[in-house]
């Protein structure tokens, strides 16, 4: 069976590991410290805070920004559930509006038609590893800062509404000559074990925040807030005489451990000479293949303004059903090749239609989600297995559309 997307573990993964043991540090410590610098150089933001994962970062920053009951926040109907979950904790209200049929992302045209005075964030998501449109989105929320209500002292600095990226699926990415990263206000990484760069679990907020914001005490602050509202980390306190320290909010629970950031620093260094060419490769062996066969629709993954980070593979198929697109799914499947779909649309989940949503109301999102089958792409898929995957996928469409 060919694997969906396997971590890439190999010697140089497990010797770091090993050393991150035997130094006596396997919480947060040096290692983090360093990994979240590597960051912030290799993304041009401004602070890096490296947490257990993704959807920490999100939830995090919303309740930095004081989002809370009342409070609406915009984001795509096509993403993963935890970019809509974390809204919910907040007590919010999450506000889905449709994507772009061409890649994935989130309308600007609908979000403009969102926005009101309940408005506090605004969260696109750079699906498959491809930016948003990151100009027009930051220009909506200073065109519309008129309509923007603050309720405290972090929202009166800002001015207008909050662009929070989940930038899960999206480092490494440029738009514009800039890295993912630097794009907006916030945006939020994932380095879970299926993500380009994987520390096995993690997660990292990139803080790009305008002046008059210090992103350094910003940094500092939310080093306290996720790690128990605790003002010394273990690190500071193994220092002479310095174990004493005060609690001074009930903060959360959700640093990265030294483990954790001794693979990122790994996996970091071969990141673009070596991790993103291997995948860049094996997209444009699928590219060369189905975009000769007019069954097919291609995924952008490169435009004039435009680089993604070959995250994911959604492939799509012209005029096909979700019934016909599960039974493909199925005949690959028998075929030894495993595939996936990317995503469920959140408002098609149980939870989300108990609270009124509708997919019905989002006809884009549900028609790229019913005819998108994503492809296996990890660094072990060499040419002769993309082959088979290739043959597995033609042979599948072949039989359910006899």
């Amino acid at each position: 069976m060919i694997p969906f997307s396997p971590p890439r573990i190999d010697d140089k993964i497990c010797n770091e590991v090993v050393a991150a043991l035997k130094s006596g540090w396997i919480t947060t410590g040096p290692r983090t410290k360093d990994f979240e610098k590597r960051i912030t150089a290799y993304c041009g933001n401004k602070n890096t805070l490296c947490l257990n994962s993704a959807t920490a970062g999100l939830e995090i920053m919303l309740r930095w920004f004081g989002v809370e009951a009342g409070d609406e926040v915009i984001l795509p109907a096509y993403t993963y559930s935890a970019t809509a979950n974390v809204i919910v904790h907040c007590g919010a209200t999450p506000v889905f509006v449709d994507v772009n049929a061409n890649d994935f992302n989130i309308s600007v045209a609908a979000i403009e038609k969102a926005i009101t005075p309940k408005t506090k964030v605004i969260m696109p998501v750079d699906f498959a590893g491809f930016p948003c449109d990151f100009n027009e989105i930051n220009a909506l929320a200073v065109r519309h800062n008129t309509k923007f209500s603050p309720k405290n002292d972090i929202q009166k600095q800002l001015g207008r509404i909050l662009i929070l990226a989940d930038a899960a699926h999206s480092f490494g990415a440029s738009y514009n000559g800039k890295k993912s990263g630097s794009l907006c206000d916030v945006s939020v990484f994932s380095f879970h074990a299926v993500k380009n760069l994987s520390t096995a679990e993690g997660g990292a907020i990139a803080l790009n925040l305008p002046e008059p914001f210090n992103n350094e005490e910003v940094y500092k602050y939310l080093c306290i807030k996720t790690l128990h509202g605790q003002n010394k980390d273990a690190l500071a306190k193994t220092q002479k005489g310095n174990w004493k320290y005060d609690i001074v909010e009930a903060g959360y629970k959700c640093n990265m451990t030294d483990l954790c950031a001794a693979i990122g620093l790994v996996e970091l260094e071969r990141y673009d000479n070596d991790t993103l060419i291997k995948r860049r490769h094996i997209f444009d062996l699928y590219t060369e293949t189905f975009s000769k066969d007019a069954r097919f629709i291609i995924p952008e993954y490169q435009t004039a303004q435009k680089t993604g980070c070959y995250h994911l593979y959604p492939l799509r198929i012209k005029g096909i059903s979700e019934v016909q697109r599960d039974a493909i799914i199925k005949e690959i499947f028998d075929q030894d090749v495993s595939v996936n779909v990317h995503f469920i649309p959140v408002p098609a989940m149980s939870f989300y239609k108990g609270m009124g949503y509708d997919i019905k109301n989002y006809p884009t999102t549900y028609d790229n989600y019913s005819r998108e089958i994503t492809l296996p792409v990890f660094y072990d898929l060499n040419d002769e297995l993309v082959s088979t995957v290739i043959k597995a996928v033609i042979n599948a469409v072949n039989k359910v559309l006899c």
